[in-house]
């Protein structure tokens, strides 16, 4: 029964948990990995080796921050070609050595720049998706604050895709969606019921698999609670996946979202 609008505004408050914070609680042993060795580090996206229950495994995530100087720095969690790049070295990477892959999702989109643009943005996106969805080890995407557009999905094809409870997930944000279908952005409101993008709205829908609780009233009351119940999903719904064969979890993650859009009963099925 909560507004969605009230949920996007939820996602974004700037004391909601980071990546960085939950690499630093839910984790254990993170060893962050940087560039993406073609000249740059971007600040939107962190990565690196970490521990979960004693299994070693890369978690890759968008970094925000909490104050406007943290943000600013961080481009506000907007990836840029090289972020999308050093994600996917860092999946190669776990490819290469067997561990799974946990990706974090919380960013507005990707870097709308022109610099961005120049630099092969759509590819750069569009090379780590393709990569994602055939990577031969498990992947577990959580859309913990906002998951937005192509820079969300750069990060978010994964065998099982879990959304925080007062997180949001949409190929647009409410803002641009009233200023195209709506006479301005004033609309966002009434544009961000009419996306569907809450955590049950797309459960329901079959796009994410399970929703993940928040402690009340919401993951920035309690960050250390929050961290817990991101870890328990996540181990959860990761050991079952350790045992796949890599070519089923492959064909298993391409049919997934070759569903999304089916209609009738086999839509919500996994």
């Amino acid at each position: 029964g909560r507004d969605p609008w009230e949920t996007v505004r939820t996602a974004r408050h700037p004391g909601r948990p980071t990546t960085l914070d939950y690499l630093d609680s839910a984790f254990d042993g993170f060893v962050e990995l940087h560039g993406d060795r073609l000249g740059a580090d971007c600040p939107a996206v962190v990565g690196g080796l970490a521990r979960l229950d004693g299994r070693h495994l890369m978690v890759i995530g968008h970094q925000k921050g909490h104050s406007t100087a943290e943000l600013v720095a961080r481009n506000f969690g907007m990836a840029s070609p090289a972020g999308h790049r050093k994600a996917l070295r860092l999946m190669r990477l776990a490819a290469r050595l067997g561990l799974p892959v946990v990706t974090l999702v919380d960013t507005p989109g990707a870097d709308p720049g022109v610099g961005a643009e120049e630099h092969g943005q759509a590819a750069a996106i569009a090379e780590n998706i393709l990569t994602m969805s055939c990577l031969p080890t498990p992947v577990v995407a959580v859309v913990t604050g906002e998951g937005g557009s192509g820079g969300a999905l750069a990060l978010a094809v994964a065998d099982r895709v879990l959304m925080l409870e007062h997180a949001v997930y949409s190929v647009i944000s409410p803002e641009g969606c009233a200023a195209i279908l709506w006479p301005d952005r004033s609309a966002a409101p009434q544009a961000a019921r009419a996306l569907r993008l809450t955590a049950p709205d797309l459960c329901r829908l079959g796009i994410v698999d399970e929703v993940v609780p928040e402690p009340a009233p919401a993951a920035q009351a309690d960050p250390t609670g929050a961290a817990e119940l991101l870890r328990t999903a996540v181990t959860a719904n990761l050991l079952p996946l350790l045992d796949v064969p890599p070519a089923t979890l492959v064909r298993r993650r391409r049919e997934r979202f070759r569903r999304y859009g089916a209609r009738g009963p086999q839509a919500g099925t996994r």
